[in-house]
């Protein structure tokens, strides 16, 4: 079995812990919510360890179950809608069981077999999903995007998630997009998913830009009307983006995320080794994420490199900004408030909606993560709006 890269300063919830969070999420709460309950149950049972292979076994052995029957029903001829939905039931597995990174060898392979089985239920899209593969130096960035049908050129919001959760996780966010009459273009952030480029590479930034050419070159939607959306820990993208490509977007939303304070020791360290109450694993899967994406292996060494990515020691945050929208809750203990706050003390005037008794992105405190979904949707909208 592959060790769980275990860190003596990080905490890690035990396995009875984790048993006890697999239960109480499992068809209710990220990362767990498209999973049934008793299959859950199941995985719970047979779990011994918080290895990693063992977990990505595990899970998987759910997604092949559900992969092969939606393979059967496919080839006898059954119902669409009916293959959809059992290939996206095998996906959440297939993620689960990944999750919160590609960081062992099972967990990688689950990963693949998570693409795979995507993009068999995304043959049953509607509208359909396109795979878009825009060259980048000797690589590729991969997206997927759905255009609603009967609107003319429509506006378009690109989006993506934290370290934990990637493009293909973003389907109930397309389809907010969708209904409200917007393109969805949906991507992985430097340092997750398909990405060929890490949180911290010098041309990080460049892949979003190279995103926004390739819209651009589309005649069914209007990319002059874009919109950008970054969830967690990839809010920070959206807030730098804001910045440096302020001529070319008419909205972006910082949502649950860092821009300065949330980069320094102080609050990393604890941050990393004591808190993230959101993460199922503890502390320490947010660091393997985190850590992942940003291309680190230790702590001192995350804590060294990530002061750099401070937009206010860029020099950034004075600078003119495309409308800014900061989201979260007043006791994340992943992002600092007084980050919502500097970005509102500099530059370009922005708007802000903090939740008082909000963790984690606004979630809890009393409100629905729908409603603050909605939110943002309807904020985007206002702002794309011809």
């Amino acid at each position: 079995m592959t060790a769980t890269h275990t860190h003596p300063a990080i905490r890690e919830r035990p396995l009875a812990e984790v048993k006890a969070e697999i239960a109480r999420r499992a068809g209710h709460w990220n990362p767990l919510d498209g999973i049934r309950p008793e299959d859950a149950a199941k995985v719970s049972a047979a779990l011994t360890s918080l290895d990693r292979d063992e977990w990505a076994r595990e899970w998987s052995r759910f997604g092949a179950q559900y992969e092969a029957e939606a393979d059967t029903l496919e080839k006898s001829g059954g119902p669409g809608a009916a293959c959809r939905a059992l290939y996206e039931q095998a996906f959440h597995y297939f993620r689960v069981a990944r999750y919160p990174c590609a960081g062992s060898p099972g967990q990688q392979q689950a990963y693949r077999d998570s693409l795979r089985v995507f993009r068999k239920a995304a043959r049953y899209f509607d509208p359909p999903l396109e795979i878009i593969e825009v060259p980048f130096g000797n690589h590729k960035l991969t997206a997927y995007l759905q255009v609603p049908p009967g609107v003319p050129r429509p506006a378009v919001v690109m989006h993506w998630g934290g370290v934990d959760g990637w493009k293909e996780d973003r389907q109930r966010v397309n389809a907010r997009f969708i209904k409200a009459g917007m393109a969805a273009f949906a991507i992985d952030m430097p340092g997750t998913g398909e990405s060929p480029v890490r949180f911290t590479d010098a041309d990080a930034t460049r892949t979003f830009s190279a995103l926004i050419d390739y819209l651009h070159t589309r005649k069914d939607i209007d990319a002059s009307r874009l919109g950008v959306w970054g969830g967690s820990f990839g809010g920070y993208w959206a807030a730098k983006l804001a910045h440096v490509e302020a001529a070319r977007l008419k909205g972006a939303v910082f949502h649950g995320s860092n821009v300065h304070f949330g980069f320094q020791e102080n609050w990393l360290r604890p941050a990393l080794t004591e808190k993230a109450a959101a993460a199922i694993f503890g502390p320490i899967g947010l660091f393997q994420a985190r850590s992942k994406a940003m291309g680190v292996a230790t702590l001192d060494e995350f804590l060294k490199v990530a002061p750099s990515l401070s937009l206010m020691q860029q020099g950034l945050l004075d600078q003119p900004s495309a409308p800014l929208l900061c989201v979260n809750g007043k006791l994340d203990d992943q992002a600092p408030i007084e980050d919502i706050y500097l970005l509102m003390e500099h530059g370009t005037p922005k708007e802000a909606r903090i939740y008082p008794k909000g963790g984690h992105m606004g979630r809890g405190g009393g409100v629905r993560d729908e409603e603050i979904a909605d939110m943002i949707t309807a904020w985007l909208n206002l702002r794309l709006a011809r």
